[in-house]
């Protein structure tokens, strides 16, 4: 069945003369979800979505040579999607703003707790199945850390996955510091959604279409992102969208783009009980950001 499918960006910024403002994606229904594999309403948006351990690995390295965070896998969120009643968007975010893997489709109702569970992704993650790599050795350091992905309070604290401490716990510099080193590997997710979201005007309005369409028009926004941020990155998203700080006297420049303008809503924080394992695992990578994994400038954003 062939399909049609246009879509009007939000803004004319960006555009070169290879890029019109308006992008037409003509597609064959099944030519296109085999060369975005599907699994349930979980989509491998990237077209090197890693499938072997050594391609994890190559994600890991480039937030830590962006970003200083070592292995980690990719940063977390969801955003309620208002269409007529609300539906979640649950992305996976490489170190160059790009979606690795988007799942759509989860009933805005549940409860913003349960949302992971519901996704393919999660199923994946408890069965063993995303071939992530073991703890190891941190290059040029002889701690051993686990590979992560990185969340927000939205999201469950897991040996797999770590999220800040809370406000009402950061009671020591080390666990400030922390927060100081996640939350910059973290903007990744957040500035991605915010560009999402500012160049295609449907996520600001309420989407009413039928519900088999939405997920279509949701996952292709998703793809075409992709395809800006690498073949027009510096027009289609230019150097506003991105957090940026001022190392020097601990300021933040801008946070970048966001979501704040538009329908996308964030996740509520989750409530629920915690591994001690789990717990270990982020107190170690306290440790090592604290101690060998320290930055010069980081004492500089962390209040007294």
């Amino acid at each position: 069945m062939l399909a049609a499918l246009s879509l009007t960006t939000a803004a004319t910024s960006y555009t070169k003369p290879s890029v019109k403002k308006k992008l037409h994606i003509k597609f064959y229904r099944s030519t296109f979800w085999e060369n975005y594999p599907k699994c349930g309403n979980t989509v491998d948006i990237s077209e090197e979505f890693p499938k072997s351990s050594e391609k994890w690995r190559n994600i890991a390295q480039q937030f830590e040579e962006r970003w200083n965070f070592p292995h980690c896998l990719g940063a977390i969120d969801g955003k309620h999607i208002d269409i007529r009643h609300s539906m979640v968007l649950m992305a996976i975010v490489d170190a160059n703003y790009e979606f690795l893997l988007v799942d759509f489709g989860t009933n805005g109702r549940i409860s913003d707790g349960g949302v992971l569970q519901n996704t393919k992704f999660f199923e994946m993650l408890q069965d063993n199945k995303m071939e992530l790599p073991d703890a190891e050795v941190v290059k040029n350091s002889s701690t051993s850390l686990p590979y992560v992905f990185v969340a927000d309070d939205a999201f469950p604290l897991r040996v797999d996955m770590i999220k800040p401490f809370r406000q009402a716990d950061l009671h020591s510099r080390e666990r400030k510091i922390f927060n100081y080193r996640l939350s910059r590997a973290r903007h990744i997710v957040e500035n991605a959604f915010g560009i999402l979201a500012s160049r295609f005007r449907i996520y600001h309005t309420v989407i009413n279409l039928e519900p088999k369409n939405i997920e279509k028009i949701v996952m292709a926004t998703c793809v075409l992102h992709n395809y800006l941020m690498k073949h027009v990155g510096s027009s289609y998203a230019p150097r506003e969208c991105f957090y940026e700080e001022n190392a020097a006297n601990g300021t933040i420049i801008t946070e970048g783009y966001n979501t704040t303008r538009s329908t996308m809503v964030n996740l509520q924080r989750r409530q629920g009980n915690i591994s001690n394992y789990a717990k270990q695992v982020r107190e170690k990578f306290t440790d090592y950001f604290v101690n060998e994994g320290s930055v010069s400038w980081q004492d500089n954003f962390v209040a007294a």
